[in-house]
């Protein structure tokens, strides 16, 4: 018979640090069955596609900076094209993704300077990634992480929301919650952690609406109970793969097809 999540659900009154790394790994551990197949969910071949997608996915979703990227990519291959691009070309082709003027500085500023600053080539180091136009700390190491292997925590608003909620850490500034969560790992898990945890928020531990009766962490979250908690109503909340919809990527890994996941559509389909 199966516990009731309600009264084994995790909590942290006189939670020693001990306590905590221990919950906190088994909870990534958990995530990591749950999602084998987590992945970075924006389209990208090369570090230089990477970086600029990830400055557009800035206050839009992954799918909609996914369904623009393929018009950009193949107009502006490289950053020398796009650091030659005429800005109102690139404002036409970013306008879907929110805030084009703004972007457009962006990815045309940052492809200047790494035609001006690196040789065309994006640096794999830290403090070179942030000195680009529109690249932060949470940019940087998503393509560290991603496109030269070398371990990062993306904070998004998924991993904020959710390493509160877990009661990881109750820091509320980025960089913050980066060395709070980080002291709870070792270093190279922190890439995949990042990717279970945003994928966890994405799909289940939702901000408005977190369906808690479907959660499969349930028994080791001290915020149980913040959503819905009867498991067939919790089930019609569930997003992309687990509920049925496309995900984010319009080419997805093959494990993540294997999984049953769906490819989103191009702009404009259906």
């Amino acid at each position: 018979m199966k516990k009731d999540p309600a009264k084994t659900a995790g909590g942290t009154a006189g939670e020693s640090h001990t306590a905590l790394v221990r919950r906190a790994r088994r909870i990534n551990r958990e995530l990591a069955e749950v999602y084998p197949y987590a992945h970075p969910e924006l389209d990208f071949e090369n570090p230089f596609q990477l970086v600029v997608a990830t400055v557009l996915s800035a206050q839009t979703t992954d799918l909609r900076v996914n369904q623009t990227t393929p018009a950009l990519f193949a107009k502006y291959p490289t950053p020398e094209d796009l650091a030659a691009a005429d800005p109102a070309e690139v404002e036409e082709i970013l306008r879907p993704c929110g805030f084009f003027r703004a972007k457009t500085r962006s990815v045309i500023g940052l492809s200047k300077a790494l035609v001006e600053d690196f040789g065309g080539e994006v640096p794999g180091k830290l403090e070179d990634l942030v000195k680009l136009p529109g690249v932060g700390r949470k940019t940087a190491f998503v393509v560290l992480g991603n496109a030269f292997g070398r371990p990062g925590i993306t904070v998004d608003t998924h991993f904020q929301r959710l390493v509160r909620r877990w009661k990881w850490t109750e820091q509320t500034e980025p960089e913050k919650i980066e060395a709070a969560v980080g002291e709870l790992f070792p270093k190279k898990d922190w890439t995949d952690l990042s990717h279970h945890v945003i994928w966890h928020g994405r799909r289940i531990c939702h901000a408005r609406k977190p369906a808690c009766g479907a959660c499969p962490i349930a028994p080791l979250c001290p915020s149980y109970g913040e959503g819905e908690t009867d498991p067939d109503k919790a089930r019609k909340l569930l997003k992309y793969e687990k509920g049925g919809f496309p995900g984010q990527r319009l080419n997805p890994p093959q494990s993540y097809l294997d999984a049953g996941g769906i490819p989103a559509p191009p702009l404009g389909a259906g």
